[in-house]
Formats: structure tokens, C-alpha cells, sequence
């Protein structure tokens, strides 16, 4: 986005570049295509499969096979409800995830670790965060399905624990088919 902070930006370079770690940035158009060209009223979903292509492409390009993206097990939640409550499915992206098309294989380190955790590493070890600048943030179904987590945990203080616990050990689900009709 345009209106990502260069302060931000710049403070994220500086740090990765301090680890000599090479640092790239992938220019797209993606925002302009979402908000302006399409005018999505639910861009997320899009979005999403849009930057994980720029970033395919910029791993491919350089040689790369692995892509860690950097979902946490808050993240698991809500994909696994939004998948319930839009698709009628129970599902949620897996740890490893090989696409065949570009030869990427993702990787999610941080899947078994709380967003809570993170947010307190980030803070502890004063890590630079380049915050979110999209126009839907904090206004979409995934923040919603965030705050329904919230409100469960609040009434059923292990709920979230539980949830996690379905999808991380599917064993557990008793789960059926429906009968075909005759």
C-alpha cells in the first residue's frame, strides 16, 4: 500500500539488513486492483491469494523453494470458523503446503504459537513492525471472527484451547456423512 509508513519500512530494512540477512521488497499493484479497478467489498480473501503469488513469484525468481509465511495459531482459529460458518467445511490451511504450480513449498513456523506470545516477543526485544495501512483492516469477517473468539473465551475460558485441539488432533472428530437418498 502507498501509505505504508517509510519510518516503518525504513526501520524494517535496517533491522533485517543488521542481521546480514538479504532484504527485498516486492513492488505490486495489488491495492490499486482490489480498491480501485474491482472496488471489492471483501477484498481479503483475494488479497491474500494475490500477495502469496507476488511473493511465489519473487521466490521463484530468486532461486527460492520455501516460502515461510507468518500465520499463528490465532490465525488457525479464525480461518477454521470462517471456513465453517462461509464454506460449511471444517478447514484451515495446513503447517506445510506444497503447490504443485510453482514448485513452493509454505511454511508456517508459527503456527503453534499464540498471537499473544508474539506480540510480547515483539515487544520485549523492541522488533520493528511495519503496521497494517489496508482500508478494510479492522473491518473485515476475519476481525469479526476474531472478536466471536474473544466473547467464546470470555464465557468458556478454554474454548479457543479447544478448537485448536480439534484441528490439531482430527482423530478426535466425529465426524459423519450424510445418507445418500434412495
Amino acid at each position: 500500500f502507498k501509505e505504508s509508513s517509510e519510518a516503518e519500512k525504513e526501520a524494517l530494512r535496517a533491522y533485517i539488513e543488521g542481521l546480514d540477512i538479504p532484504y527485498y521488497v516486492v513492488e505490486t499493484d495489488i491495492a490499486e486492483i482490489i480498491f480501485e479497478a474491482r472496488k471489492e467489498s471483501n477484498p481479503c480473501s483475494l488479497c491474500s491469494k494475490m500477495r502469496r503469488g507476488a511473493l511465489n513469484n519473487k521466490a521463484i525468481e530468486l532461486g527460492f523453494n520455501r516460502l515461510a509465511l507468518g500465520h499463528h495459531a490465532d490465525d488457525v482459529v479464525q480461518t477454521m470458523l470462517l471456513s465453517l460458518l462461509h464454506e460449511g467445511r471444517f478447514s484451515t490451511f495446513q503447517p506445510v503446503s506444497y503447490m504443485d504450480r510453482s514448485g513452493i513449498t509454505l511454511i508456517r513456523p508459527l503456527i503453534y504459537t499464540n498471537e499473544v506470545d508474539i506480540k510480547g516477543l515483539v515487544n520485549k526485544l523492541d522488533l520493528p513492525v511495519l503496521h497494517n495501512p489496508c482500508p478494510a483492516n479492522k473491518n473485515t469477517m476475519r476481525e469479526y471472527v476474531n472478536n466471536l473468539v474473544k466473547r467464546l473465551t470470555e464465557e468458556v475460558p478454554f474454548a479457543r484451547e479447544r478448537m485448536l485441539g480439534a484441528i490439531y488432533h482430527p482423530e478426535r472428530n466425529n465426524l459423519w456423512q450424510k445418507p445418500d437418498k434412495k
